[in-house]
């Protein structure tokens, strides 16, 4: 066995030293132990198979290389601040049109000479992520419409929640329709507008549309819902067996409280453990085999930097989330639903039921993806937005996009 070999097997020992060591932990927790325990036996299994095969050396240099030269997440804007009801700072990045057609090649090949209609593109971001999770769509777009990207409260550059620290009041989806609200005060106080959000930003345009129904009538003259859902989030399994999603249902909120809780020591048990989690986030984030590993360690970054006690306090507010409703605002005007056909986050089924209560819409399943789509298979995400943009009226028709940032051998649109 050569020496990076015994590394690598002593590394796996390891591994499984401390596994039993957490599962003890965890045991004492008790049904949650087992609950846990399916969801990082899976991972683990995968984790272990690497570390077979490439030794901690080498995986520590990995990830300073991919996170020093991939280019993801570094697109950035004119930067601008939108003040809460509560006094929250949520940050936000301002990504203008082009003004001189003839020194814009790109915007021809994308949307032909006519230039687009005066339309503001606000992109929402999901659960633990931020707005640089739309870097491909951001890059593929940028200078052709204008666009905002905005950090949800607590995550990104945003503040964290007053009523949340300062209150201890729960989050909830109202509260983040209500942010959206503010932030397009701030950055567009007028003209037409395109909404577009992924998982909590999708959910985030319904609480937006259900308290605010004359200004999506008004102004809003097309809708993306990507990897989202209106409710019912309480009886998704994860990809977990009966048994194992039964009892995360009934004891994950409380362990996240407790968590939050003690987030100190989280912190420093997730850094440990990073092998580990990242394990879990490929698994939860991507379907397909041959995602760019600099694109996996991009999505790795973003959800390792939402802090354990941000995590623990929106995790209540899907489970009650329900804005069945509030999609008939958005009834008459272009909608895209798209979903990855095997997100264990946010089912496709999710996207379908949607779908049918907006007939109209195009829904887009894209096969071999999973909750992060829109950095698994951008191209598909990028053409559908295009579209979309053209059935708004914002560009002229029969422009497509293409060959945009394509993380994958196998993406095809669905």
């Amino acid at each position: 066995m050569s020496e990076s070999s015994a590394e690598a097997a002593a590394d796996v020992a390891a591994a499984a030293v401390a596994s039993a060591g957490a599962a003890g932990t965890w045991r004492r927790a008790g049904v949650a132990g087992a609950a846990i325990g399916v969801v990082a036996a899976g991972a683990a299994a995968g984790v272990a198979l690497e570390r077979l095969t490439v030794g901690r050396g080498m995986r520590r240099k990995a990830r300073l290389a991919l996170d020093s030269t991939g280019p993801y997440g570094s697109l950035r804007g004119t930067p601008g601040k939108a003040i809460a009801d509560d006094g929250t700072e949520l940050y936000y990045e301002v990504d203008d049109v082009e003004t001189d057609n003839s020194l814009s090649p790109r915007r021809r090949r994308l949307f032909g000479r006519k230039a687009p209609a005066p339309v503001t593109v606000v992109f929402s971001h999901g659960y633990c992520l931020s707005q640089d999770s739309w870097h491909f769509q951001r890059a593929a777009l940028r200078g052709v419409v204008r666009m905002v990207h905005w950090d949800q409260r607590s995550h990104g550059r945003s503040g964290r929640g007053v009523d949340q620290v300062e209150h201890r009041t729960p989050v909830t989806i109202d509260q983040l329709g209500q942010d959206l609200k503010a932030v397009i005060d701030a950055a567009v106080p007028e003209g037409p507008i395109v909404l577009v959000g992924h998982s909590m930003g999708g959910m985030t345009m319904m609480a937006f549309a259900d308290q605010y129904p004359e200004l999506v009538r008004d102004r809003v003259v097309a809708v993306a819902l990507v990897g989202t859902s209106s409710g019912r989030l309480g009886e998704v399994n994860f990809g977990l067996p009966v048994a194992g999603v039964n009892a995360v249902r009934r004891v994950l909120p409380g362990v996240l409280k407790a968590l939050g809780q003690q987030a100190a020591l989280v912190e420093r048990g997730r850094r440990a453990t990073a092998d580990l989690f990242a394990g879990i986030i490929k698994r939860y984030s991507f379907a397909s085999r041959d995602v760019d590993p600099a694109v996996e360690r991009f999505a790795e970054r973003m959800i390792e930097g939402t802090p354990i006690d941000v995590v623990a306090e929106f995790y209540p507010a899907f489970t009650e989330h329900d804005k069945t409703e509030a999609l008939a605002h958005f009834t008459g005007m272009p909608v895209l639903v798209l979903a990855g056909v095997k997100d264990l986050v946010t089912p496709s089924e999710h996207s379908e039921a949607i779908a049918d209560l907006l007939p109209d819409a195009e829904l887009v399943l894209v096969p071999d993806a999973g909750h992060l789509v829109m950095l698994e298979h951008p191209e598909v995400v990028i053409d559908r937005l295009a579209d979309l943009l053209m059935r708004a009226g914002a560009v002229p028709a029969g422009a497509t996009v293409g060959g945009y940032g394509s993380t994958s051998s196998s993406a095809q649109p669905g």
